[in-house]
């Protein structure tokens, strides 16, 4: 912990430590003078994030001012000979907040504000639960299910978590089950867990998503629909779901079979909440329109999700046909979460438009003797690295942001014929959402361990078996069904 807090207090000296010395090395040949500043700003971002030694907004707002700064007095790429200048600097460093992957992040929040505003999320995670019954395997399911379910409706982790945190304290304390009990564990690991993993499945449940969608489509071309990414990720989830189930009921098996009145005390529950409101009736009913939007595009219309999700949050708003105002709204969103965004693309482009990414990329893949190695052994090679990167990282959007466009470029320098770049760097997202091990590698994990109810121990127990089988997982599904799909 010591070392941790030193870390945390000086990160932000050590970011700008590292900056500066990256600065003074002469710029490497074949690199341009601005991609050899971007590659200072991109280690220390990668610095502060790690560190958490300032918070996201305020890195986000540092980022922009030394792209604005550093870019500004450089040399323009396209075309050396004239200085950039700050002002079409800062047009970079602002470009991510024009990216329409933004725009589906920024409604995507609005979106989980509405659910918890109705209390529509809490309903369906009550009536799912009321289905199951009171044995504690059972409500393990449960649990697990409603994780999958919510990840449909709810556009957020950090929400979906949210809203599940008190609906399980609540049946813990109803249940007259003690706190610290092996119970108590397992079904808030499980919470935060579950839907970590259908962060993976499904496409529009998490942030970082967006990122490497963006990326995809401004670098390699390719748009990918919610369909596609749930036809080729969702299985993974499901399987991985499975396995959570039977982790924790190995590793941290409950203490008894059964809970005594724990199908009424979530009826009682459900039975409080009184009938569905008009705004809830409203709300799923354009959920569930959203949604099928979603799963059609490219199919019945050629709508893009980030419309689809913006008309959908304007409609949510609009005073008679709308569920929340703007007064309501505005004071639940997480403006954090998208000024990061923003800045982690506008980070990305920039590493690529300067070549810092794919200079970066050459030195690696010449260093590990990427050049000519198979599909899935390039995929398992850079599946470990980000999975061990993760570990220092507090967010998978920082993460995305940082490590999404050299996986990008280090996929273009590799020489193996027929390697799908799209395909691969979209099963490398996959693994941006691996926060398994630690608390601290997710914000959903930490709100489940605010609960009190397990040690950090506990979490490390379940979570490096549940890494270790997702990451041979990923290895399986990439020699079978993705190459099956053309993906590898």
């Amino acid at each position: 912990m010591q070392n941790e807090s030193f870390f945390k207090r000086y990160g932000l000296v050590l970011g700008f430590l590292v900056l500066l010395g990256i600065l003074a090395l002469p710029t490497p040949e074949g690199l341009p003078t601005a991609g050899h500043r971007m590659l200072g700003i991109l280690l220390f971002s990668v610095i502060v994030w790690m560190s958490d030694s300032i918070s996201y907004p305020v890195s986000a707002a540092v980022i922009m001012g030394l792209m604005s700064v550093l870019l500004g007095t450089a040399p323009d790429v396209a075309n050396p000979k004239v200085i950039l200048g700050t002002s079409k600097a800062l047009t970079m460093a602002l470009g991510g907040f024009s990216n329409t992957a933004f725009a589906l992040v920024a409604g995507a929040l609005f979106l989980a504000v509405a659910m918890t505003q109705t209390g529509l999320d809490k309903r369906i995670a009550l009536f799912v639960l009321s289905k199951i019954g009171a044995k504690t395997n059972r409500v393990l399911i449960g649990v697990i299910i409603v994780g999958f379910i919510l990840s449909f409706f709810v556009p957020s982790t950090t929400a979906r978590v949210s809203c599940m945190v008190p609906i399980v304290m609540g049946i813990i304390s109803a249940f007259g089950v003690n706190k610290k009990s092996s119970f108590a564990a397992v079904m808030m690991i499980a919470t935060a867990q579950a839907d970590s993993l259908w962060n993976v499945g499904i496409k529009t449940a998490a942030a970082q998503n967006m990122i490497a969608v963006g990326f995809i489509k401004s670098q390699l071309g390719v748009d990918i629909s919610w369909i596609d990414w749930f036809i080729a990720a969702a299985p993974f989830s499901a399987i991985m779901s499975v396995i959570l189930y039977y982790v924790l009921m190995k590793l941290m098996p409950p203490e008894t079979n059964e809970i005594a009145g724990g199908s009424e005390t979530v009826k009682r529950l459900l039975t409080e909440m009184g009938p569905m409101s008009t705004a809830e009736k409203k709300l799923l009913c354009m959920s569930c329109t959203l949604l099928f939007l979603w799963a059609t595009e490219k199919i019945l219309h050629n709508f893009d999700t980030s419309t689809t999700t913006i008309v959908a949050i304007a409609l949510m708003l609009l005073p008679g046909i709308g569920v929340m105002n703007w007064k309501d709204a505005q004071p639940k969103i997480n403006w954090g979460t998208i000024i990061l965004f923003g800045v982690g693309i506008s980070l990305g482009s920039a590493l690529l438009s300067t070549k810092a990414a794919a200079w970066l990329a050459k030195i690696i893949v010449s260093t590990i003797g990427l050049q000519a190695m198979p599909a899935l052994t390039i995929l398992a090679v850079l599946a470990a690295f980000l999975i061990i990167v993760h570990l220092g990282f507090a967010s998978a959007t920082a993460l995305a942001a940082a490590m999404i466009p050299i996986v990008i470029s280090i996929l273009q320098s590799v020489k193996t014929p027929g390697i799908n770049i799209v395909g691969l760097t979209m099963i490398l997202q996959y693994v941006v959402s691996f926060g398994f091990i630690l608390p601290v590698n997710a914000p959903q994990n930490m709100i489940a361990y605010g609960t009190e109810t397990f040690e950090v121990k506990d979490f490390i127990k379940t979570g490096i078996p549940l890494t270790i089988i997702a990451y041979l997982l990923i290895l399986l599904m990439g020699a079978t069904y993705w190459k099956w799909l053309g993906l590898v």
